[in-house]
């Protein structure tokens, strides 16, 4: 199974305790067992640096911390992907290109936008409590 979090997840596992936090957790543990794939594309590495550094504050260490927790996950190229005319971001395009050309199996979003669509080209997009759920084998 391969799976991409979005920033929103990779956040939340970072500046909070909870779900996120414990799904992050999970994902890395089970990172390189028996064909589990936790991925990151450039999009997603970049845009949670500058968020934990400019609206969270991060210092030095914190972002090397979260830069070498990112390090454990597959770091997979932004694809090219065409989006419908109603795709709801286009900020999100590279992060889903990336995921379709990668193979994802699913795609982790708090993005309410995004989990409307239910699946872009087969690929589902879930909330963190499903994918948390599936990776514990209760969903």
């Amino acid at each position: 199974m391969k799976l991409l979090f979005d920033s929103n997840v990779w956040l939340s596992g970072f500046v909070a305790r909870g779900l996120c936090a414990d799904l992050l957790r999970l994902a890395l543990q089970h990172h390189g067992r028996a064909g589990f794939e936790l991925l990151l594309c450039a999009t997603v590495r970049d845009e949670v640096l500058r968020i934990l550094r400019d609206k969270f504050k991060a210092t030095d260490a914190g972002l090397d911390a979260a830069r070498a927790t990112m390090a454990s996950a597959r770091e997979i190229d932004n694809g090219h992907w065409q989006p419908p005319a109603d795709f709801p971001d286009p900020d999100d395009v590279p992060i889903v290109a990336a995921a379709l050309a990668a193979g994802a199996d699913l795609f982790v979003t708090g993005d309410k936008a995004l989990l409307e669509l239910t699946a872009v080209q087969g690929l589902p997009m879930i909330a963190p409590r499903e994918a948390y759920l599936r990776l514990r084998g209760l969903a």
